[in-house]
């Protein structure tokens, strides 16, 4: 047997750099939430305008989504993922002038964030597929639990970052750091050295489109990962609501960043361990049990009133959501051939990457109407029939055992 080598995709110089572009977007995005949403609500106290930014940030992924995964397979994924990188750079800085310039409203900030949301839309499948062509099929579970971990551990510093810039020297300065790191995402996607053009076709938008769904209907496992993250992330939208909870602790907004990165410093504790031990030999159990486990975590920190007690369920959340996404992103990976790639990385974009902001959207809907906590109560307790019911109607994904390529 082969011994199991916990660093395989990183013995790779073009992947490392994905990851360290990758690293570097997400401290980037993830900050510039932070100081969006305590911007914001500080300026309308209505928690509605918090999930409006999840909905201004959804809406590109919805309408664009599709067509950039047809996109990633058709043309240079690096050059792709180049554009998008500049598209978000320059949201950054448009963040910054209406700051300095004291711009009162805030649909100026939605307009940026809907713009900043379709660059987005086209770098995610394209990385994606990106990814799978710059290390060996046979080690892609590796790359996605270091690219995950990557994600996290950014995740993790990026909130830090915004809560700390935000309470310290600003928003303005805040969204200057963000404009600086999307800076050194764009240089380290330049300096891959890899140049893959996809072969030419002459199928249309929409026949390119069919053939990606026909291929996930087949796949009823890799539909049903997807169906149950969808759900799960969509009620458990809780971190849309933090500037709230962060207040109902009594922390300011450099608590709110501690409170946005605890999730991700779960999911990159548990990445780093996943990286260094064998493949789950049961994967199904081990999918459905981690976001039950997310459920329960949203149930418990929205009852909860301690902010150290909050602080550790959602680290636990990050922890269970981590199994989640390594095993969804290899069942994606392995068993969807490199030209399809880009289209179903698209779909699985629409399925987890939008639900994150319409999850918001509808965690703003039912703060405003019934209440924070029971918005959030009911949420975790959707997500829990979630699980029952997938585990229910999809046996294969029940009885999936350890992941293979095939």
């Amino acid at each position: 047997m082969t011994a199991h080598d916990s660093y395989a995709s990183l013995r790779y110089p073009n992947f490392r750099r994905l990851i360290l572009a990758h690293g570097a977007s997400t401290v980037a995005r993830e900050a510039q939430i932070v100081v969006v949403g305590w911007q914001v609500y500080a300026q309308t106290k209505d928690p509605l305008t918090l999930g409006l930014i999840g909905l201004a940030e959804a809406l590109p992924f919805i309408a664009v989504a599709l067509y950039a995964g047809h996109v990633a397979d058709r043309a240079n994924r690096r050059a792709i993922a180049l554009a998008g990188t500049f598209g978000m750079l320059l949201s950054a800085a448009a963040l910054m002038f209406f700051t300095i310039a004291v711009v009162r409203a805030v649909w100026p900030i939605y307009l940026v964030i809907f713009l900043s949301g379709i660059g987005r839309s086209f770098v995610r499948p394209a990385v994606t597929a990106l990814s799978a062509e710059l290390v060996p099929r046979r080690i892609y579970s590796n790359a996605v639990t270091w690219r995950s971990s990557t994600w996290q551990f950014a995740a993790v510093f990026g909130p830090a970052l915004g809560g700390l810039l935000y309470g310290f020297v600003g928003p303005a300065m805040a969204y200057g750091a963000v404009a600086a790191f999307f800076g050194g995402s764009f240089s380290a996607i330049a300096f891959i050295r890899h140049d893959r053009r996809p072969a030419a076709s002459t199928v249309s938008v929409g026949q390119s489109l069919r053939l990606g769904f026909r291929f996930l209907w087949n796949e009823p496992v890799v539909l049903a990962a997807m169906t149950l993250d969808l759900f799960a992330v969509l009620f458990g939208g809780a971190a849309a609501l933090l500037p709230i909870f962060a207040r109902m602790l009594g922390a300011g907004p450099q608590g709110l960043g501690i409170l946005r990165a605890a999730p991700a410093v779960g999911s990159f504790l548990i990445g780093v361990y996943l990286a260094h031990r064998p493949p789950f030999r049961r994967s199904g159990i081990a999918i459905l049990t981690s976001v039950g486990i997310f459920g329960a975590c949203i149930i418990g920190f929205a009852l909860s009133r301690n902010f150290y007690l909050s602080l550790l369920v959602l680290t636990v959340s990050g922890m269970a959501d981590q199994v989640s996404v390594v095993i969804r992103g290899t069942l994606v990976q392995m068993r969807t051939p490199d030209e399809l790639l880009g289209r179903v990385s698209s779909v699985n974009q629409i399925f987890i990457g939008s639900s994150n902001e319409i999850g918001a959207f509808e965690s703003g809907v039912t703060a405003r109407l019934f209440g924070t906590v029971p918005a959030v109560v009911f949420g975790g307790t959707m997500t829990l029939l979630v699980v029952a019911v997938v585990a229910y109607w999809s046996r294969p994904l029940r009885k999936m055992r350890e992941l293979e390529v095939i």
